[in-house]
């Protein structure tokens, strides 16, 4: 499927807020003391290592909200790979302007370019099989919708958004309930017609129970290799399997070959390290 970029009205808000937190009360001293008012420069988004890129719509908002004199020109498409040393992206326009936005324009590049990379590090790593790599609800606060765009750039798909798209059970709403076909039966009274419905397994006890329930999907947690398969022989494809819990790239190809649908991945969004994205000024 195409990438499909965010809407600009979705992502405005996140580089004002992070251009606003740079320029403080002051704006940027150093620029304003240093640089000639009116100087022109041209300046090179360059790669330091090789990875994926996202955030390119967002580098150049950030440019452009600072001086719409600026000009950001990509050489290469969110969702591509980009050589240790590649050109990203070229940058004209007033000297001061780009100073003053380049900071925040290279820290969403670079977070969400890391991601990006991630993501698509472990999806080769589960290629082969029909399981599908996906993130989770551990992003970082007010960054969400972006960071899984990044995801998806690198690959990947999504889980939920937030807690109003689908009903998720955990093991501690099982534990309220009192069961799992508790949880399951008030779950299934209370949603929509559209809303699907994902229990968390512990054990296999606990799937007998859930596929009995008509559960949609089944989270099955922290389980090892040989459990997993027996969970997904279990299920037959009466449900999605999801697989979770401390998930490495080098612990995914024999997740993925037991036959789950789906592995999902916190540290994606939570702590996959930053591409090293600079700019570089010519002369």
């Amino acid at each position: 499927m195409p990438l499909v970029p965010l809407a600009r009205i979705m992502v405005e808000p996140l580089v004002r807020a992070a251009l606003l937190e740079d320029l403080g009360r002051a704006g940027d001293l150093t620029t304003d003391a240093i640089v000639p008012a009116g100087l022109a420069a041209r300046a090179t988004m360059v790669a330091r290592e090789a990875g994926v890129v996202a955030g390119l719509e967002l580098a150049k908002l950030a440019f452009a909200l600072i001086d719409p004199n600026i000009a950001m020109q990509v050489e290469i498409d969110d969702g591509a790979t980009v050589t240790m040393g590649g050109v990203i992206a070229r940058v004209t326009g007033p000297a001061r302007g780009i100073l003053m936005a380049e900071r925040t324009a290279l820290n969403f590049l670079g977070h969400l370019s890391g991601i990006a990379s991630a993501t698509a590090s472990i999806v080769a790593a589960a290629r082969g099989t029909k399981a599908k790599i996906t993130c989770t609800r551990k992003t970082t606060p007010g960054l969400r919708a972006v960071e899984k765009y990044a995801v998806r750039a690198g690959g990947g798909d999504n889980h939920r958004f937030g807690l109003d798209d689908a009903i998720l059970i955990k093991d501690n709403h099982i534990a309220i309930a009192g069961g799992i076909a508790q949880a399951l039966r008030r779950a299934r009274a209370a949603a929509g017609h559209l809303v699907k419905i994902e229990v968390e397994i512990d054990n296999l006890d606990q799937l007998k129970e859930a596929l009995g329930e008509g559960a949609d999907a089944v989270l099955l947690d922290n389980m090892s290799l040989d459990r997993l398969a027996k969970a997904v022989a279990m299920v037959e494809g009466r449900a999605t399997t999801e697989a979770s819990g401390r998930v490495t790239l080098e612990s995914a190809p024999a997740i993925a070959a037991t036959g789950v649908d789906l592995i999902s991945v916190g540290w994606l969004t939570h702590s996959a390290a930053v591409l090293d994205i600079g700019l570089d000024f010519e002369a």
